[in-house]
């Protein structure tokens, strides 16, 4: 059996970028150990990352959040530094996205799972409140009978209470929290 960790947009311009926290600041010590531990064990890593175009601010998203942001190519759209030594060559453990949720993920792994059944998925990353609890609805509705739990200490929202009211909300749709 299988077990996935997905690093949800650890991004420079969600951790201290154009969109950055001082709580996402905190989280990447946090973010890194817990991807360490997974490689030491044998899961499975794939990060995501935001992605979008320089006509963002024309999109629904730019439209309600008109900050301009993870521009493909750009500095901003970057893997966080401290975390870049665990992206394969040619980023095949990365999933660019265009909004909140990956459905190309969703079904990724649920194509893994039907061939080697999954044990557990582990979602860690930005924002807690947006694309984290997005991607794990989505491995819920994706792969109903495996395990999927979200890291609270390896996770930041765009505000502390927004974080908690989402982990709350995931707690409530059965994914386990920790």
């Amino acid at each position: 059996m299988q077990k996935y960790l997905i690093v949800v947009d650890m991004q420079k311009d969600f951790i201290d970028g154009e969109l950055g926290t001082a709580e996402a600041v905190s989280i990447v010590p946090k973010v890194k150990a817990r991807i360490e531990k997974a490689v030491a064990e044998g899961e499975k890593v794939i990060f995501t990352r935001d992605t979008h175009q320089e006509d963002y601010l024309s999109t629904q998203e730019g439209k309600n959040l008109p900050v301009v942001h993870c521009i493909e190519g750009s500095e901003g759209w970057m893997i966080a530094s401290e975390l870049a030594a665990y992206v394969e060559d040619g980023d095949k453990n990365v999933i660019n996205k265009p909004t909140f949720g990956s459905r190309t993920l969703a079904e990724y792994l649920a194509a893994e799972n039907s061939l080697d059944p999954i044990e557990k998925i582990t979602v860690i990353g930005l924002c807690t409140d947006i694309c984290v609890i997005s991607n794990a609805m989505l491995f819920k509705a994706f792969l109903t009978e495996v395990p999927v739990t979200v890291e609270a200490e390896c996770c930041a929202g765009v505000t502390p209470d927004s974080h908690s009211n989402a982990l709350l909300a995931m707690k409530m749709c059965q994914i386990e929290v920790i």
